[in-house]
């Protein structure tokens, strides 16, 4: 499955991360595409990228499957899962920019600087029932993508693509976004404030303790309860400053709602869990990961590698 999100400091800078929550890894590991590397694509020829990027990605026939990615000028972009409601078009389309679903990640952050020029240009976007390989099936992805002032949500469905602006600043899995966002007003009444005392009848009632005012907050893996404990936590995270208490922030708030092992099993009797956390802040440029095993952060920044190279760099393993 999969958590999503994005929030700004006071300066607007994009702070942008995402849970992995699946049951095995597939190599991945954390990529940067330089300027001038030249992708190989089934329907544009060659990717040829405007922006640098970073991200948590596989790399295949020279080509970077990225998990999630973001480029140097603050634009940040996410895969999540949606099995059940993804459908892409069979074949290309004449007179579109017609995209494998594996290269939307790195289309978009290669390509644009904020999501107002991603909103503009999906208006002439195919997403294509494509494989980069045999050895891979295609991934049923939906995208959040966000900058330092807003986010959008891209899902493509039986009846063509759909781009959502995404006021919550999350995303998680299916159904799809827009239930989500009308789901979360059954919590309207949840609050992070300590309750009054009320009186019934002749008698005075008390909260046991903190956080009395969230009692009937959603705790459960789904989707669903995921996508609400995580707007919640967005939106009512108090405001920090630097670098260090903003990345916690982040990190925090997709703990919030990652997976335990022992908390959901699969059909398969496989435990679905939180394989890695990663997150991108675009005040320095610095990408940030955690995995299940190894819960301490680590971080790569862009500034520290040569992004005017013409081969895919690989930074560090998951």
């Amino acid at each position: 499955m999969c958590t999503g999100v994005r929030f700004a400091d006071s300066k607007g800078n994009l702070y942008f991360g995402r849970n992995l929550d699946w049951c095995e890894h597939y190599g991945e590991g954390v990529v940067i595409t330089p300027r001038v590397a030249r992708i190989p694509s089934p329907f544009l020829g060659t990717i040829e990228p405007k922006h640098a990027c970073i991200g948590m990605a596989i790399i295949e026939a020279g080509a970077p499957l990225y998990f999630d990615c973001a480029n140097e000028t603050g634009l940040a972009v996410a895969g999540l899962n949606f099995p059940g409601y993804a459908v892409f078009a069979p074949e290309p389309v004449e007179g579109t920019v017609n995209l494998a679903a594996y290269e939307v990640p790195l289309w978009i952050a290669s390509q644009f600087s904020t999501v107002a020029e991603v909103r503009a240009a999906l208006d002439n976007v195919t997403i294509v029932n494509k494989a980069v390989n045999d050895l891979w099936a295609v991934s049923p992805l939906h995208w959040i993508v966000g900058d330092g002032t807003e986010s959008l949500v891209i899902e493509c469905e039986a009846d063509g693509m759909h781009v959502y602006d995404n006021g919550l600043d999350v995303l998680t899995n299916q159904p799809p976004f827009p239930w989500h966002a009308e789901n979360v007003r059954n919590y309207m009444h949840v609050s992070c404030e300590h309750p009054e005392p009320v009186t019934w009848t002749r008698d005075t009632l008390k909260a046991f303790g903190t956080g009395a005012g969230m009692v009937g907050f959603p705790g459960g893996y789904d989707p669903a309860s995921r996508f609400v404990r995580a707007a919640f936590l967005n939106a009512n995270y108090p405001a920090e400053e630097g670098e260090a208490a903003n990345v916690t922030r982040l990190f925090r708030t997709l703990e919030g709602a990652s997976m335990c092992k022992g908390g959901a099993k699969m059909t398969d009797g496989r435990y679905e869990y939180t394989l890695f956390s990663d997150g991108f802040s675009a005040a320095t440029r610095t990408y940030y990961w955690c995995t299940y095993e190894e819960p301490a952060r680590r971080s790569a920044c862009m500034d520290d590698y040569d992004l005017d190279g013409a081969e895919l760099l690989r930074v560090a393993a998951a």
